[in-house]
C-alpha cells in the first residue's frame, strides 16, 4: 500500500477496526475514509453502492460486523446471520465493481467445525458440524471467504481472508449482557473486587460508565445489588463476594491482543497477496489465514489471572447448568508464520494493559 492511498476501514470504532486505524496512522498513513454506522448503514445496498462509487477507496479494510458472546449469539440467531452476511456482500461487491486494489475480510474461527482437530488448521474449514450456538455468525463468515474466494477466482481481485482467534484489548465491549468471556471476567472480578472492599464510589462509577439494564450509579444499593447479583456478582451468606462463571471452566481458550491482530493484518495487506495464500493449482480453497498466538489457557486459570491481576479475594462458581461451549480452540498458526509474522503480546501483559484501560 501506498502511504497517501485511500484507505476505507469499515468498522473502525470497534475493537478490531480502531486497531488497525492505530496501526495504519502509527505507520504514517493518513488518507482515510471513516464512516461510523449512523453515517453508513453497511446492511443497505443502495447506501453501500452510494458510497463506494463517490469515495472510490483503493484499499478496504473489512473489520465491519455483528458480533457477540455465547447469549448474544444463540438468542439472535437471524440478527447475526442476516446482519453479517448483507455487510460482506455489499462491501465485497461494491470492491469488485469499484476496482479496490486489496480487500482484507475479518472473520472468526468460531468457522472451524465443533470437534475440530486441534490445532485447528486452514484445511479443517467444512469437514464436520459447527458449534450449534454460534452457527449462523460462522456460516456469515464462512460464506465471506468463499466469496473473496470466488471473486478472486472468477475476476481476479485481490481480497485475503484472515481469521482471528478470540480478540481482547482497548475498545473492547464490557456489555455483560452481550460481552465475550475475557472483558466480562474482568468487568464482573473488579466490580467484585469493590463490592468486598465496600467501595460503592467505585461501583456507581463503573454503572455511570456503562449502567446495567438501565441500572446506573445513581440507584439504591438493593437495586444495584440485585443487577449485579443477575450477572453473577453476589455477596453471600458469609459476607463473602462471589463472581460467576458460566460453565465448568474446563474449556480452552486461546487470545490475542487485539493490536497484535492489527499489526497481523497490515502485515499481510502490505507484503502478501491473495496468490500467497495457496500452494496448488487445481482446487484452491482454504486460503484463509488464521491470526492467533498457538497458545491456550483454560477459562478457569484465565479467571485465576485476572483475580490475581486486579487483587481480588473472593470466590469463583462455575455454573456448570450453562452451556461450555466448544471443549477446545486453538489455531494452528504455522501458515501465518510461515508467511512471515508472529505476535509479541503475552496474555499476562496483555491484561494488565487492558485493565488499566479499563480503569481510566
Amino acid at each position: 500500500m501506498e502511504k497517501k492511498a485511500k484507505i476505507y476501514i469499515a468498522g473502525h470504532r470497534g475493537l478490531v477496526g480502531s486497531a488497525v486505524l492505530k496501526n495504519l496512522k502509527g505507520k504514517g498513513y493518513e488518507n482515510f475514509i471513516l464512516k461510523t454506522h449512523a453515517e453508513l448503514d453497511l446492511t443497505d445496498s443502495a447506501a453501500v453502492k452510494a458510497f463506494f462509487e463517490q469515495e472510490k477507496p483503493e484499499y478496504v479494510f473489512l473489520a465491519a460486523a455483528k458480533v457477540g458472546g455465547i447469549v448474544a449469539n444463540n438468542t439472535y440467531r437471524a440478527d447475526f446471520i442476516y446482519a453479517n452476511l448483507m455487510i460482506q456482500n455489499n462491501v465485497i461487491h461494491q470492491s469488485y465493481l469499484n476496482g479496490v486494489k486489496k480487500l482484507l475480510f475479518l472473520g472468526s474461527t468460531c468457522i472451524y467445525p465443533k470437534n475440530c482437530p486441534q490445532p485447528m488448521k486452514e484445511e479443517y474449514l467444512l469437514t464436520d458440524e459447527l458449534e450449534y450456538t454460534n452457527e449462523p455468525y460462522a456460516i456469515a463468515k464462512i460464506a465471506g471467504i468463499k466469496t473473496c474466494e470466488s471473486y478472486n477466482l472468477q475476476y481476479g481481485t485481490n481480497f485475503i481472508s484472515v481469521m482471528p482467534t478470540n480478540l481482547y484489548g482497548p475498545n473492547d465491549n464490557f456489555d455483560l449482557e452481550k460481552s465475550h468471556v475475557l472483558p466480562a471476567l474482568i468487568r464482573k472480578i473488579h466490580l467484585g473486587k469493590a463490592l468486598e472492599q465496600g467501595n460503592w464510589d467505585m461501583v456507581r462509577k463503573d454503572l455511570n460508565n456503562l449502567p446495567i439494564e438501565g441500572v446506573n450509579g445513581g440507584a439504591d444499593e438493593l437495586s444495584i445489588l440485585q443487577i449485579l447479583g443477575k450477572y453473577g456478582i453476589s455477596i453471600t451468606k458469609n459476607q463473602k463476594v462471589s463472581v460467576e462463571i458460566w460453565g465448568s471452566g474446563r474449556p480452552m481458550r486461546e487470545f490475542l491482543w487485539s493490536e497484535d491482530m492489527a499489526d497481523a493484518c497490515v502485515f499481510l495487506m502490505e507484503q502478501r497477496d491473495f496468490k500467497d495464500t495457496y500452494h496448488t493449482t487445481s482446487e484452491i480453497r482454504n486460503t484463509h489465514i488464521n491470526i492467533g498466538t498457538g497458545v491456550d489457557i483454560s477459562i478457569a486459570d484465565l479467571a485465576q489471572l485476572i483475580k490475581n491481576k486486579i487483587g481480588f479475594e473472593g470466590e469463583f462458581l462455575f455454573n456448570t447448568d450453562k452451556p461450555d461451549g466448544t471443549m477446545k480452540k486453538l489455531t494452528d498458526v504455522s501458515k501465518l508464520n510461515g508467511l512471515g509474522w508472529q505476535h509479541s503480546m503475552k496474555l499476562e501483559d496483555g491484561i494488565d494493559v487492558m485493565y488499566k484501560w479499563y480503569l481510566s
